[in-house]
């Protein structure tokens, strides 16, 4: 069975894009008044989050789960590339960021100037990172759409950054100059490691990494009555968004019918566990019978 989720992901993404510019844009205006290099760093930062909501409406357009002539498998994965996307988007934030931040350091600059009016605009700024941040999440892990998931880690990244240079700005706001450089490589680790984690995450995926374990899979088909044993089980994708299996099935049954009317069940008993999923099964009569496991 086939779920095509996109036009919820799509309508997701519109308006996270349209909060994001918002958000982008006051930290750039705050970020350029007050001097704060942690604040533009900030701002940059968020550039990668509109951007990454224009990559995840490309490619959640491309990603269709119906299959085609020239895609059988659908097009799934253009999602999870476009979750890759984000990691590089974010690596280069993280350049960036600590680009800046050591030409601060080397050469100076001049120093950071900070108001009440201009902090509550930043505590704005953070109350709308929180609701995109838990919106995405919350319709992502709904959905199971790792581009949600993916640009929902990368929010929460970006209210830690968001947290952290609202303190320094208030150390600013002390006498305290020297935090508002010094938070520049914190920012920098959080958004690394935003970053990694969305490459672990979509990584087997894409190199199909198996989804379940041939125990389990082993472990159902011989609950179905007729089921002698089954060997060659392999799967791939991820469970609850698609995943596939493939097996050889031994069945008790000396006619097409009988074969066939098992195999039908085993394949029920495994949609239901692991929906949605494509199930491949070779039929073996009983002389193939078999005590192994293998994958």
């Amino acid at each position: 069975m086939i779920y095509d989720r996109r036009a919820t992901v799509q309508k997701v993404l519109i308006v996270t894009l349209g909060l994001n510019l918002f958000v982008m844009a006051l930290k750039a205006i705050v970020g350029t008044t007050t001097g704060s290099l942690s604040l533009q760093a900030d701002a940059l930062h968020s550039v990668t989050d509109s951007a990454n909501n224009i990559l995840g409406l490309v490619t959640t357009r491309l990603s269709s789960p119906k299959p085609d002539r020239e895609h059988p498998y659908g097009h799934q994965k253009f999602e999870a590339v476009g979750a890759l996307g984000i990691a590089a988007f974010l690596g280069i934030a993280c350049f960036e960021i600590l680009q800046g931040a050591i030409e601060r350091i080397m050469h100076g600059g001049k120093p950071v100037t900070i108001t009440v009016p201009e902090l509550s605009i930043l505590l704005l700024v953070l109350g709308v990172n929180i609701f995109v941040a838990f919106y995405e999440r919350r319709v992502g892990k709904r959905v199971a759409s790792p581009i949600l998931i993916a640009d929902a880690n990368h929010t929460m990244s970006d209210i830690w950054v968001t947290i952290s240079v609202i303190g320094g700005l208030l150390g600013v706001w002390l006498g305290y100059q020297w935090l508002d450089v010094a938070l520049a490589f914190p920012v920098a680790v959080l958004v690394f490691m935003s970053g990694w984690s969305v490459i672990k995450e979509n990584l087997p995926w894409l190199v199909d990494e198996m989804a379940i374990k041939p125990e389990v899979i082993h472990a159902i088909a011989l609950s179905v009555p007729g089921v002698i044993n089954c060997h060659d089980i392999a799967s791939r994708g991820l469970v609850g968004r698609q995943a596939f299996i493939e097996m050889h099935l031994i069945v008790d049954a000396n006619d097409v019918e009988k074969a066939h009317r098992i195999t039908e069940e085993v394949e029920s008993k495994l949609e239901q566990s692991f929906h949605p999923v494509r199930i491949i099964i070779h039929v073996e009569p009983p002389a193939y019978e078999s005590s192994q496991i293998s994958y």
